[in-house]
């Protein structure tokens, strides 16, 4: 799910940036740095906007600045229960793996319908109804997550596809 969050971040600047441009600066640094990135429970999707930048304190015995930037970024937080769109990247006879924008999910076989069966004569690899139905890498599928597990600066999720409403895509 998508939410609006209010962030902060502290910025060191070397001496060399400071000048007319520095907010400029800071603002794209901040751009760099936090877009795309994952705080270990959400997805730091995009930027709004940097509104307010404190004064620059001076880092005794470096001659750094550093900068406390408040900031409004639209975050994803992937929820227990949650419908999702993913794109299968690999496949193998334990299961399916497959991207949900940045993350990572997997689809153990046990959780794919019983009719839809490993090909390990297919290439590339596949799981098939021998029919219309094919996961193979590329694949859009759509699938509910069942659990969620995070690291610092990742997350994984599992995800059934045993549900009639949930399919290929």
């Amino acid at each position: 799910m998508f939410f609006l969050h209010e962030l902060e971040r502290t910025i060191t600047l070397h001496p060399s940036f400071f000048g007319p441009r520095t907010k400029e600066y800071l603002t794209t640094r901040l751009l760099e740095d936090v877009e795309g990135t994952c705080s270990g429970q959400y997805y730091i999707i995009c930027v709004l906007d940097a509104f307010s930048i404190s004064e620059g304190r001076v880092v005794p015995g470096s001659g750094v600045a550093e900068y406390t930037i408040q900031y409004r970024a639209v975050v994803w937080r992937p929820f227990k229960g949650e419908t999702v769109d993913a794109i299968v990247t690999s496949v193998n006879r334990m299961g399916v793996f497959a991207d949900v924008g940045p993350l990572p999910v997997f689809v153990s076989n046990h959780l794919i319908p019983p009719d839809i069966k490993w090909d390990p004569n297919a290439t590339p690899p596949q799981y098939t109804d021998n029919g219309d139905q094919v996961i193979e890498k590329g694949t859009h599928l759509r699938i509910k997550l069942i659990g969620t597990r995070s690291d610092v600066g990742r997350r994984f999720d599992g995800s059934p596809k045993r549900q009639d409403k949930y399919a290929v895509i």
